[in-house]
C-alpha cells in the first residue's frame, strides 16, 4: 500500500521532521533559560531530573525541592491532575530555584485513553487536558502520557488501543499547542507497540510537532536493547526516563545494576543529537539516597559538572 503523502514528502518523513524541529526549538529554549538563570553550565546539553514521588517522607513540597536541588538535580517532575496546588508548586520551584520540567499524568493507567467504555475515555481525555493545563501553570514543558493498554482481544486489543488513543490525543493537541506543552507518549508494560519501528510508525501517524516520545531506557532494554530503540526512534525522542534493567530477570533495577550498556546508550544519544531532560525513575528514599542517585545519573550519562 502506498504511503500517504503531505505535499511532496511522505507522512512519516513529515512527522519526523516537524517533531524533530519542534523538539530542538523547545529544548534549546529550555536550555538557554537554565543557563541564563545560572542553574547549568553553558556547555551542558543533558539535564537531570527525578520524579517527586522518589523523595520519601512526610515533608513539605519546598523541602523536597530543596533535597533534589542539593543532591545536584537540574529539575524535577510532578504529577497531575489534582495532586498539587498550583501556587504551592510555583512557590517551591521559585524558592528552591529548581525548574519543573515535566508533569506525569497520574491516572493514565486507571482512566485509559483506550478503555472500551466511551465514558472512561472521555474522563481520560479530561485528565490529560487537566495535566496539560497544570503543566502550563507551573512552567513545565511536557506531560508524560501512557497511551493505553492492551487488555482484551475483543474489547481492548492492539488495533483498538492504536485508534482510540490517537483519536483522543488529537483532541488534546489544540490545547497543548495553545499552551505550549508537549504530549510525550510512553508505551511501557502495556502490551502495545513492543517493536521500535511499530512505535515509530504510531508516532508518525499522529504526525504533529506537539507529540513525541518519552523514552524509558530501562523499560525497553529487554525488547531488543535500549540502543536499538534509540537508533530507530531518533528525534521522535524528546525526553528520557532512566533506570537500570536486568535482562535475565526481565526486571528493572537501580541505575548501575543490571546489564544496560550505558556506553552504547550514550553513543546512540550522541548520534541522534539528543539534548534535553533525563529523569531518574528508581526506588527513592531520603536525602542521602537521592544524592547517590544523582551521582549515578551523572555517571551513566557522562555529565561533568
Amino acid at each position: 500500500m502506498r504511503t500517504p503523502t503531505v505535499g511532496n514528502v511522505t507522512r512519516r518523513a513529515f512527522g519526523t521532521a516537524v517533531a524533530g524541529a519542534a523538539a530542538s526549538h523547545c529544548l534549546l529554549a529550555a536550555n538557554e533559560s537554565d543557563v541564563a538563570a545560572g542553574r547549568v553550565s553553558p556547555g551542558r546539553h543533558l539535564f537531570t531530573s527525578l520524579k517527586i514521588t522518589m523523595i520519601r517522607g512526610e515533608l513539605p513540597l519546598l523541602e523536597k525541592f530543596r533535597i533534589a536541588k542539593d543532591a545536584g538535580f537540574d529539575g524535577i517532575s510532578l504529577t497531575a491532575p489534582d495532586q498539587f496546588e498550583i501556587q504551592e508548586a510555583i512557590l517551591a520551584r521559585d524558592r528552591a530555584e529548581l525548574p519543573i520540567h515535566d508533569v506525569v499524568n497520574a491516572v493514565h493507567w486507571k482512566l485509559r485513553l483506550s478503555d472500551p467504555d466511551p465514558e472512561v475515555r472521555r474522563q481520560s481525555l479530561e485528565a490529560l487536558l487537566g495535566s496539560i493545563r497544570f503543566a502550563h501553570a507551573i512552567g513545565a514543558s511536557s506531560v508524560l502520557q501512557v497511551v493505553g493498554k492492551v487488555t482484551d482481544p475483543i474489547q481492548e486489543n492492539h488495533d483498538q488501543v492504536w485508534r482510540r488513543s490517537i483519536d483522543a490525543i488529537r483532541l488534546a493537541i489544540p490545547e497543548a499547542s495553545r499552551l505550549g506543552i508537549r504530549i510525550l507518549c510512553e508505551n511501557v508494560g502495556n502490551g502495545f507497540c513492543e517493536d521500535p519501528q511499530q512505535w515509530a510508525d504510531y508516532l508518525d501517524e499522529i504526525s504533529d510537532p506537539w507529540v513525541g516520545a518519552f523514552f524509558d531506557i530501562g523499560n525497553h532494554h529487554s525488547r531488543g536493547g535500549a540502543p536499538h530503540w534509540i537508533r530507530t526512534l531518533g528525534n521522535r525522542i524528546v525526553k528520557l526516563d532512566v533506570k537500570g534493567h536486568d535482562t535475565q530477570l526481565r526486571k528493572n533495577c537501580d541505575i548501575l545494576d543490571g546489564d544496560v550498556d550505558w556506553s552504547a546508550v550514550r553513543d546512540e544519544l550522541t548520534n541522534i543529537r539528543f539534548s534535553g531532560w533525563a529523569t531518574a525513575e528508581v526506588a527513592g528514599g531520603d536525602s542521602h539516597r537521592i544524592g547517590a542517585i544523582s551521582k549515578q545519573m551523572d555517571e551513566v550519562l557522562g555529565i561533568s559538572r
